[in-house]
């Protein structure tokens, strides 16, 4: 019945045979006409009085059996065309890549050469790559003095998003530590069962304090096959940046330093790739290259099943012919 009643996913299988509706609007003509066309059945010397008469209770009803075969015509075309409910469904095959984001928090990202700062763009672009990849599983990794994961990779787009947001300078000891970043990040695919495993490592800055060095979580990485994907952040030159005086923050021109030797090796040895981000638009265009390097094998197999929907039509029409024929032989049976 369900089925029946769900027109939106209803198709014909013979839709040609609703040309025969156009007999609709011709059998109303010619029943108005032969109404008009009709002889008396008496002949009577006056018509005084015949006007103010009452038509009969059965008669009035008399038109129901021309209603009935209009509407036994249409339930007849509609069930010859064949009426049938398409149900598909979907098989899915996702080979899926595991993603870990290891973004630096230290106190230069707030730096004013991307805007509003680099923190900001940096969580805007990943917010928008995590819905570029709906059957991926992403996790989130920050550092800075220290390194800290905010999200384990998950299917869960919406919680890491709302991670991503929650992101500000301050939740962890300042300082840049590139080894504890890359090193964590690895922990987190470390037990990962997907058919790729891939890091994007973003940095402002050198590495100048951690419990790891960046070449021993290099090694690291290399021993998990992990592809891992660098990103430098900061113009070129110097950029503004608030810094913390006895009088107060202050904005300061400061020279920006990356490690791009360091960032570019650990590319190479991954088999990844290393990118230079200046401002908000060339670090948007490197997630979306990054997108279309690591792209996701889905193979999606459709099935679709039809169940036929004439009969309860078919059996419409049979019923009002019956019906009309019924009345017209014995409550509106005329003589001639």
């Amino acid at each position: 019945m369900n089925a029946f009643l769900d027109w939106k996913h209803i198709t014909f299988a013979h839709p040609y045979f609703f040309a025969l509706l156009l007999l609709v609007p011709f059998m109303i003509w010619r029943q108005l006409r032969s109404k008009k066309d009709d002889n008396p059945a008496l002949r009577l010397t006056t018509l005084s009085g015949i006007d103010r008469a009452r038509i009969g209770g059965k008669a009035q009803y008399r038109p129901a059996l021309f209603v009935l075969r209009i509407i036994a015509l249409i339930a007849l075309c509609i069930a010859i065309a064949r009426p049938q409910s398409s149900n598909t469904t979907e098989n899915i095959d996702t080979e899926g890549i595991d993603i870990v984001m290891s973004l630096d928090m230290s106190g230069s990202m707030l730096a004013k050469d991307f805007k509003p700062n680099r923190i900001e763009a940096a969580k805007e672009v990943a917010l928008k790559f995590v819905d570029a990849r709906p059957t991926d599983r992403i996790g989130l990794v920050i550092f800075a003095g220290e390194s800290f994961t905010m999200c384990p990779i998950t299917i869960d787009h919406n919680v890491l998003k709302e991670q991503i947001s929650q992101i500000r300078n301050g939740m962890i000891t300042d300082g840049t530590s590139i080894g504890m970043g890359l090193a964590t990040a690895v922990e987190r695919l470390r037990y990962s069962k997907g058919k790729s495993k891939v890091i994007i490592l973003m940095t402002d800055g050198v590495n100048n304090t951690g419990l790891i060095d960046p070449n021993t979580a290099l090694e690291i990485a290399k021993a998990y096959k992990v592809r891992v994907y660098t990103i430098g952040i900061g113009t070129h030159g110097q950029a503004t940046i608030p810094v913390q005086t006895p009088m107060g923050i202050q904005k300061q021109m400061m020279p920006v330093e990356i490690d791009e030797p360091l960032l570019k090796q650990i590319a190479a040895e991954t088999k990844g790739k290393y990118f230079r981000a200046t401002g908000n638009k060339s670090l948007g265009e490197i997630y979306n290259e990054i997108d279309k390097l690591e792209k996701t094998k889905v193979d999606i197999t459709s099935y679709k099943h039809y169940a036929e929907l004439y009969f309860p039509f078919a059996m419409i029409a049979v019923i009002c012919l019956a019906l009309e024929m019924v009345l017209r032989y014995t409550v509106f049976r005329s003589i001639t």
